[in-house]
C-alpha cells in the first residue's frame, strides 16, 4: 500500500431503491435463521469473527488508514476495540434471558427477549470499521440482522468486515452494506422491513433521521456531536493533564465526536499549562499516516479542511489567539503534497460566546479558558446544547466525583480522557443524543420485551 492523500483510490456506485430493497430483503431472509439459533450458536460465530480481525489486525489497520487518513498507530487501536466489542457481545449473547414472575394460586409469568428484526445502521467516516462492530456487535448478539450504510467518505473498510462476517459463519446477508450518501440513508430509514435504526454523526442528521423513524414509529438510537469540557483543576498531576488535553483534543486529527475541545484551567496554573501544551503540541509529527512515529494524519476532504480553518479565521477576529498551528501542512514527501493536513492549533484568549468554544469544529483545534472556581466552571461547562461527554483533572478525589455528578454528560473522565472500553456504555445526553453504544446497555436498544402470563386456574370472568 501506499498513501497518496487527495487521491482517488476507489469508485463505489451508489445504493438506489432496489438495492436497499434487495439488501433488506436478503437480511430479513438471514434473519429468520440467525434469530431461531441459540445465543450460544451466535456466540461462537461471533467469536470467529473477533479471531478473523485480531488475525488479520495489521492489514486492516492499514486499510482503514487508506480508508481514512488517520494514523497507522491509531488505526490499530481502533482494530483492537473492534474484535474486542464482537468477543464482549459473544460473551453476552448465551446469557440474554428474561424473568420468571410468581403470581399468586401458582400462576405465573414471565419475559421474553427478543430481537427486532432488520436494523439500520449508518456510519460516521471517522471511525469507520470501529463504529460498525459497535452497532452490529449486539445486534447480531441480539439475533437481529443488520444492513450497514457507511459514510461515502470512508466506504471500504466496512466491505471487509461484511466478508469477515460471512467468513465465520453468519447467514448469507444478516450484514449486508450498502453505498452512498443522504438519499441512501433516507431510503433505509423509510424502508418498511426496517425495524430500528441507529445512527453516528451530526446534529442536524440525526435530527432528520429522528423525524424520518418516527413516520414508521421505529426506534432510535443517535450518537451525535459534542462541544465537551476538560476541567483542568490546579491540584491536578501537570504531566497526565497535559497529556489529557492532548487526548482530548488532537486523536484521529481531532475528528472525535466527544473531544474535550473547551479546556477550562484554573486560573493559577493557566500560564505554565498552556505553555507547556503548545510545546507539546508543535512537536506531534505530521505526515504519511502509514509510518510508525506519525501521530497526526490528513483530515478527510478538502472541504472539511476548509471549514475547520475558516472556524480559526473567525476565531482570530472574534479575538482568540492562535498560540501555535492552525496553518497548512505541506509534508516534504512529493507523494503527500495533496494531502489534506493542516497543523494542529492552540486558541488562547478565549471566551464563552466565540463561535470557537460554542460550536463543534471537528478538527484540531483547543480552545482553552480561564476559571477561578468551581462553581463558576461547571455552570460555564453545562452552558452549552451538548451533552457527549466531560473530563477533569484533580487530586482530590471527592471533588472529582462532585464535579462529574454536576455535568451534564453521558460520558465523563476522570483523570483520563478518550478512553472508551467496551464493557462500559457510551452516548450522550441534550443534542448530543440519546441510547447507548456498547457495555450491557445496548442489549436493550437491540431486543424487545415480551411479557406471558399464565393463569393455573380458571378464568374468574365478570359477565
Amino acid at each position: 500500500f501506499q498513501m497518496c492523500p487527495g487521491r482517488v483510490i476507489c469508485k463505489l456506485l451508489c445504493s438506489g431503491e432496489k438495492e436497499v430493497d434487495l439488501a433488506v430483503q436478503s437480511a430479513k431472509g438471514a434473519f429468520k435463521i440467525w434469530s431461531q439459533m441459540s445465543g450460544m450458536e451466535r456466540s461462537r460465530v461471533l467469536l470467529e469473527a473477533a479471531r478473523i480481525i485480531r488475525e488479520q489486525r495489521d492489514e486492516i489497520a492499514t486499510l482503514e488508514t487508506i480508508n481514512n487518513g488517520k494514523s497507522i498507530f491509531e488505526a490499530r487501536v481502533d482494530i483492537d476495540i473492534s474484535w474486542q466489542c464482537l468477543e464482549y457481545y459473544a460473551g453476552l449473547a448465551g446469557s440474554l434471558a428474561g424473568e420468571h414472575i410468581q403470581l399468586p394460586g401458582g400462576s405465573f409469568g414471565y419475559t421474553r427477549r427478543e430481537p427486532l428484526g432488520v436494523c439500520a445502521g449508518i456510519g460516521a467516516w471517522n471511525y469507520p470499521f470501529q463504529t460498525a462492530c459497535w452497532k452490529c456487535a449486539p445486534a447480531l448478539a441480539c439475533g437481529n440482522a443488520m444492513v450497514f450504510k457507511p459514510s461515502p467518505f470512508t466506504p471500504i473498510t466496512v466491505v471487509r468486515l461484511a466478508e469477515i462476517l460471512t467468513e465465520a459463519g453468519v447467514p448469507k446477508g444478516l450484514f449486508n452494506v450498502v453505498q452512498g450518501g443522504a438519499a441512501t440513508g433516507q431510503l433505509l430509514c423509510h424502508h418498511p422491513d426496517v425495524a430500528k435504526i441507529s445512527f453516528t454523526g451530526s446534529v442536524p442528521t440525526g435530527s432528520k433521521i429522528m423525524e424520518m423513524a418516527a413516520k414508521g414509529i421505529k426506534p432510535v438510537t443517535l450518537e451525535l456531536g459534542g462541544k465537551s469540557p476538560l476541567i483542568i483543576f490546579s491540584d491536578c498531576d501537570m504531566e497526565n493533564a497535559i497529556n489529557g488535553a492532548l487526548m482530548a483534543n488532537f486523536l484521529t486529527q481531532g475528528e472525535v465526536c466527544c473531544n474535550g475541545t473547551r479546556v477550562f484551567v484554573e486560573r493559577k496554573i493557566l500560564e505554565v499549562f498552556t505553555k507547556e501544551v503548545v510545546k507539546r503540541t508543535q512537536k506531534i509529527k505530521i505526515g504519511d499516516p502509514l509510518l510508525e512515529d506519525t501521530r497526526m494524519g490528513a483530515l478527510i476532504n478538502r472541504p472539511h479542511l476548509d471549514r475547520v480553518q475558516g472556524f480559526i479565521k473567525q476565531a482570530k477576529e472574534q479575538g482568540a489567539e492562535v498560540l501555535c498551528g492552525g496553518d497548512l501542512y505541506v509534508p516534504d514527501d512529493p507523494k503527500l503534497k495533496n494531502g489534506y493536513y493542516m497543523r494542529p492549533c492552540v486558541l488562547g484568549k478565549c471566551k464563552d460566546d466565540m463561535t470557537c468554544v460554542k460550536e463543534e469544529i471537528f478538527g484540531p483545534v483547543m480552545s482553552i479558558l480561564p476559571f477561578d472556581t468551581e462553581e463558576e466552571v461547571l455552570e460555564r461547562a453545562n452552558n452549552t446544547k451538548f451533552g457527549l461527554a466531560g473530563g477533569v483533572f484533580t487530586r482530590d478525589i471527592q471533588k472529582a466525583h462532585r464535579v462529574v455528578a454536576a455535568l451534564k454528560a453521558g460520558m465523563c473522565f476522570i483523570n483520563n480522557y478518550n478512553v472508551s472500553p467496551v464493557e462500559l456504555p457510551f452516548g450522550g445526553y441534550k443534542a448530543s443524543g440519546f441510547g447507548r453504544e456498547n457495555g450491557r446497555a445496548a442489549i436493550e436498544h437491540y431486543t424487545q420485551l415480551k411479557t406471558v402470563c399464565v393463569e393455573m386456574g380458571n378464568v374468574e370472568s365478570v359477565f
